[in-house]
């Protein structure tokens, strides 16, 4: 029994020693914590302040001068004078005058304990050969006292540990700072010991199976032969022999181009919520780095990551930051850290093995100024282009940023659509995120249709700005300028039919119209004269009705002589020229010291543009010239409305007689659902 017992004590002790061994190590893993250095740097500051402190408490002096010493010595009160690294004066009192006289009253206690203080009780700062004289001329003038009575001590100290600190505290704040800056460069979410030695590895940020990335491709509207490109790519890494099987090999790269704000990282992102597989995501710029080789080796860590969690998909943004052409010049050295990070980056897409299942996916806006070496075949294999959204790629742009709205029943997606010609899908996004702040800003409950307006007018004009100060007479101007451009490019067939002219400031413009310009894939000669001539027609009204010109007609003239200069040198829409480009598609020539043309060409090339520029201004105010008396009465109506639509031109004009090609397109429907019905 007594066995029994004792095992059983011993299993109890046991398990208690087991509950509690853990608590030296200060945490619950049982892992001894790191001893921190900073315990060192506040226990010196504490030291430090401590001795200060204590010598302090330690010494009550009071500050005196020798004109005082000469009066204690007359009375007999000195006990013994100090003098201490040849400058510094010391008077120690005699206890029987501390106890007896009044003036002693500051210095007669200790500091710190009780009793009598023992000294010194004065002091002041008297180099040591004038003492001794001044000393020597008052026992001249006091015969009566002897200089023996009062022994004068020379005695050296040093105070060894402000001496330490002297140069202790200088190397201390440089460990400290090293340690900062060290800590700094290593990053924020860097482990322990992570030292600069880490600047060399890749910064990609890394969504795998763990992650939560909720955009899919259900949240990417429109795109769609780029998203089923995308999702090709990601059924090769899901399914790869599948593809194998037949001999085929999945593709290195794919390269997504196009404007700003198409839906180019948007897609990537949607791919790292589709794929099951390891996405890297990390822009350009991550690579360019003040040290010379960290763009280099973050390459080689970024593949060398991929392939160790391979299959795998790498994407980077911007990559014009690191695929620049490279330069053929003696000026950018032989060591430039962007070509060598370029170069590298070469490598390990040319490397690849067809067995690593990883694809590269990278997104620009600048695809002409890319290095060829890095657009062949075998790098990036596949060019997925990604244009401006059409009329119906609008519509389900619009419907994807709507749903999370609360809308009123006017809002109509196919009237947004229409209304947005050339928006990107960043371009809808900020009009749908407008027309709730507008909303919001009026007190409303629901958005509106005019609020979408609004935020479409504010998007391309800028905001109102009704509190500038206009003159009469400048807001005339204004108003036959608007109204010019409103007249001639209602007259014109291939011209854009307006859509709202207002003459309230917006932005840096002093007035503004909007139009809803077809979408075509093809412009012909006659189509980009007539909107050369539209454009011209705020200016040709100026001259026209006042008889002279203003400078508001800036832009309208930069636009034209851009759209004159692009017809003769570009499409090849002039006769004289002839069906000559000068243009460069391929953005490659690094030798662009002289013109491609003689300098005869280039004189008939500007007589051409002026040609043309001049040919469509007469033509402008001979039209207006024609249609003077609506010019007026259009004119009329924006001064004392300020804003004018497309029905205020239909009430005076009349109707268009050339149909838009979304009008032509309606009524195509309707007579295709009369026909249908049966009679």
């Amino acid at each position: 029994m007594s066995t029994n017992s004792d095992k059983n004590q011993m299993e109890r002790l046991r398990q208690q020693f087991s509950r509690n061994g853990n608590t030296d190590s200060g945490n619950e893993g049982g892992n001894p914590r790191r001893f921190n250095f900073y315990w060192i740097y506040g226990l010196l500051f504490v030291v430090f302040m401590a001795n200060l402190l204590f010598a302090g408490m330690m010494k009550s002096q009071q500050p005196s001068n020798f004109t005082e010493l000469s009066t204690m010595l007359e009375e007999g009160d000195v006990q013994r004078i100090d003098l201490i690294n040849g400058d510094r004066v010391e008077v120690v009192i005699k206890p029987e005058a501390l106890k007896s006289k009044p003036r002693y009253e500051k210095v007669r206690d200790r500091s710190v304990g009780e009793g009598l203080n023992p000294g010194p009780h004065f002091y002041f700062v008297f180099p040591a050969e004038s003492f001794e004289k001044s000393l020597d001329r008052f026992y001249a003038d006091h015969p009566l006292l002897k200089r023996s009575d009062v022994p004068l001590e020379f005695r050296e100290e040093r105070d060894y540990f402000s001496d330490v600190l002297t140069w202790v505290i200088p190397i201390l704040l440089m460990v400290g700072l090293w340690l900062f800056i060290m800590r700094r460069i290593s990053g924020a979410n860097a482990g322990p010991g992570a030292q600069i030695f880490n600047i060399g590895k890749s910064r990609a940020t890394l969504f795998d199976k763990d992650t939560n990335v909720k955009v899919t491709f259900k949240d990417v509207a429109g795109l769609e032969g780029a998203k089923e490109e995308i999702e090709e790519i990601v059924s090769f890494l899901k399914n790869p022999d599948k593809y194998t099987n037949l001999g085929g090999k999945i593709p290195k790269g794919a390269l997504l181009v196009g404007p700003p704000g198409t839906g180019k990282t948007l897609l990537a992102k949607a791919v790292a919520g589709e794929a099951k597989v390891p996405f890297f995501s990390l822009s350009g710029s991550d690579f360019v780095e003040m040290f010379v080789g960290v763009g280099a080796s973050r390459v080689r860590d970024l593949f060398k990551q991929a392939k160790d969690k391979s299959p795998a998909i790498i994407f980077i943004d911007e990559i014009d930051a690191i695929g620049r052409a490279r330069g053929k010049n003696a000026f950018s050295g032989g060591n430039d850290e962007r070509e060598n990070t370029l170069n590298q980056l070469l490598t390990e897409m040319d490397g690849f093995n067809t067995k690593d299942h990883v694809i590269v996916l990278a997104a620009t806006n600048r695809a002409d100024i890319l290095d060829r070496a890095l657009m062949r075949a075998g790098r990036f294999d596949r060019l997925i282009y990604i244009d401006l959204p059409d009329l119906n790629e609008r519509k389900e742009i619009f419907e994807v940023h709507l749903k999370p709205l609360k809308l009123g029943t006017d809002v109509d997606v196919d009237f947004l659509a229409r209304q947005t010609p050339g928006f990107s899908g960043a371009d809808i996004a900020n009009v749908c995120n407008e027309a709730a702040l507008t909303a919001a800003r009026k007190d409303k409950k629901l958005i509106e249709k005019q609020d979408f307006l609004d935020s479409v007018d504010r998007i391309v004009g800028g905001l109102e700005k009704k509190g500038k100060i206009i003159t009469n007479a400048e807001k005339e101007v204004i108003a036959y300028h608007e109204a010019g451009h409103a007249t001639v490019s209602w007259m014109l067939e291939h011209a854009a039919p307006l859509v709202k002219v207002t003459i309230v400031p917006r932005g840096r413009s002093l007035g503004a119209a909007w139009y809803l310009p077809d979408e075509r894939h093809l412009t012909n000669t006659e189509q980009m004269l007539d909107e050369m001539c539209a454009t011209l027609g705020g200016r040709a009204a100026e001259d026209v009705v006042f008889g002279k010109i203003s400078t508001g007609a800036l832009s309208d003239l930069e636009k034209v002589t851009k759209q004159a200069l692009a017809m003769v040198t570009v499409y090849g829409l002039n006769d004289k020229i002839g069906n000559i480009t000068y243009y460069d598609s391929s953005g490659q020539n690094e030798y662009g010291f002289s013109k491609p043309y003689s300098e005869k060409t280039a004189q008939l090339i500007d007589e051409e543009i002026h040609h043309i520029v001049e040919a469509q201004y007469v033509r402008a105010k001979e039209l207006l010239n024609r249609e003077r008396s609506k010019l007026d009465q259009l004119a009329k109506l924006l001064l004392e409305n300020e804003v004018i639509f497309k029905e205020n031109l239909e009430e005076i004009f009349g109707k268009r007689p050339w149909l838009t090609r979304e009008e032509a397109q309606l009524e195509e429907e309707a007579r295709n659902a009369s026909e249908s019905v049966p009679t």
